[in-house]
């Protein structure tokens, strides 16, 4: 069995070292002074943290942080239960219709962002939604929640009806199902949504870079692409911008991992 699998071990590794390999040279060029002029594959001889505090005073990176967080954190709570209370009726109530909706669901998904920024962008001018977090947040939950409803409803059809009506012989609603049964069950896949939706907002640029017009709104992908047209002789500086805007990400995946193998892993085999 082992001769039969090495070339997958040998192909993962490879994967992992090109994965890597980015992140590797960012952490060496950040931690190096500018005068250094050592091949950036080469481990800087001393931790030079200059190049953070610039990042943090002429990018304002802390700032785009605190904007990005609220829109994070607001956008991904919403996706979450907006998420799972759509996705339980259309997988519990099986129907032509309900399938209608989760096909067209799908269908969103592989619409490109971009195809509908011009009428959008026109449509947010005239709300006055530009450079607010209403604004952005809306769009960015327009644009997240299929994938959540799909994750949701696919998940859900796993967890089995029984349950559902043990707990209405109780006296539970449906609201209280749901509230009490089915959402603790719901944590592995919820993982995933928050990672998925959460990445995927924390790193939005197409959508903040119309939307996010005033300097003192902008998101971390905004004021490290800013920082790095106006410093790309600093790398140095540049790539300390790009690892102050990757860590809180990079936390959370790490503080998820678990959950999110179990939810993607359950999703597959059970959907």
């Amino acid at each position: 069995m082992k001769k039969n699998t090495w070339w997958r071990t040998v192909l993962t590794l490879v994967a992992a070292f090109i994965h890597f390999l980015p992140f590797y040279i960012v952490f060496t060029v950040a931690f190096k002074p500018k005068t250094e002029l050592s091949s950036r594959w080469a481990l800087p001889k001393e931790l030079y943290l200059d190049n953070f505090k610039l990042a943090i005073e002429k990018a304002d990176i802390l700032l785009a942080i605190k904007n990005s967080l609220i829109i994070t954190l607001i956008t991904v709570t919403l996706v979450m239960l907006i998420g799972a209370l759509a996705a339980y009726p259309l997988a519990r109530l099986k129907s032509k219709f309900n399938t209608g909706i989760l096909l067209m669901v799908v269908g969103i998904m592989m619409v490109p962002p971009l195809s509908v920024l011009v009428p959008l962008l026109t449509m947010m001018s005239r709300l006055n939604l530009i450079s607010t977090y209403p604004g952005i947040i809306s769009v960015l939950l327009t644009f997240q929640l299929p994938m959540s409803i799909f994750l949701y409803s696919n998940f859900i059809t796993t967890i089995p009806v029984s349950l559902d009506e043990a707990a209405r012989i109780d006296g539970c609603n449906k609201i209280q199902t749901f509230w009490h049964v089915i959402l603790p069950l719901l944590k592995p896949v919820t993982a995933s949504v928050v990672i998925l939706t959460g990445v995927n907002i924390w790193n939005d640029y197409q959508f903040s870079l119309y939307l996010l017009q005033k300097q003192e709104m902008r998101v971390v992908t905004l004021a490290v692409s800013t920082f790095f047209a106006s410093n790309s002789t600093n790398l140095g500086a540049a790539a300390a911008a790009a690892l102050i805007a990757i860590a809180p990400v990079a936390a959370l995946y790490i503080f998820l991992q678990k959950y999110f193998v179990q939810g993607m892993v359950d999703g597959a085999v059970k959907g």
